[in-house]
């Protein structure tokens, strides 16, 4: 892709100061974009992304770092919602507080960032949201029911909101990994008896045998994001591995 590509446009990501959001950040900027990294600590970040500090689940430090942006930036055109924690265990593990703060920022941070982008986006020639789900939202995974439920609203919300603005010129439309081989992860992988085992699981997982790249997954980012994908809205890009839809026999089973 050439680095015109994205060029004059300004794009938000959050989360964006590791893992899937920091690829994600350095392809777009790679392409043309100026990007600005919206995330609880934006130290060490690199040229050229820009930091503002804010957390997803205080609508205050939102609202006061997009308008920041905006207003350093010239406007803002993509907002890529990638901030996100993780849960394991079934519904007797997590209890109502622990709920409460993953529904909180893993669904509502996207509605509260993407509320907040809207005045700017709305004048954009290319606007473009995209919501980072996962395998999680249509696939059961053990042990991960909290994460699963809220990456399931976040499939729902995704599909909302692109109904919601597409009138508007505003595309709306999520990427689904497989697991990603992310810091995210193996903070994850430490909940674990055994997370070595654990790891060994879960490359097995993907039909690939391995995690899914972090590049990979902002390869997928900046194919929605793009102006070049005009007509895709309402999208769920599966970069998953294979887990979704292939059943791969193990070496030496028989039909």
């Amino acid at each position: 892709m050439s680095a015109a590509e994205f060029e004059g446009l300004v794009a938000v990501v959050t989360g964006g100061a590791s893992g899937i959001g920091l690829a994600a950040a350095q392809t777009l900027a790679a392409r043309g974009a100026r990007v600005a990294v919206l995330d609880r600590s934006v130290d060490g970040l690199p040229e050229p992304l820009v930091g503002f500090t804010a957390d997803v689940s205080d609508r205050a430090t939102v609202q006061t770092a997009i308008e920041a942006i905006a207003d350093g930036l010239g406007g803002i055109d993509i907002v890529v919602n990638n901030a996100g924690i993780s849960a394991v265990g079934t519904v007797e593990d997590n209890d109502d507080d622990e709920w409460a703060r993953v529904l909180d920022i893993n669904v509502v941070g996207m509605a509260r960032v993407t509320a907040a982008a809207l005045p700017w986006l709305r004048r954009s020639h290319a606007a473009s949201v995209v919501n980072l789900c996962s395998i999680a939202a249509l696939n059961g995974l053990p042990q991960r029911v909290l994460y699963s439920a809220s990456k399931g609203a976040v499939l729902a919300l995704t599909y909302a909101m692109a109904t919601d603005h597409v009138g508007e010129g505003i595309r709306v439309n999520c990427v689904s990994p497989a697991t990603v081989a992310t810091p995210f992860v193996d903070r994850m992988l430490q909940g674990f008896a055994d997370p070595v085992a654990e790891r060994a699981a879960l490359d097995a997982r993907q039909a690939t045998g391995r995690m899914v790249a972090p590049d990979e997954v902002a390869a997928a980012v900046a194919y929605l994001a793009s102006p070049l994908s005009g007509s895709t809205t309402g999208t769920a890009l599966e970069v998953d591995g294979g887990v979704t839809h292939l059943r791969v026999r193990p070496p030496g089973a028989r039909a």
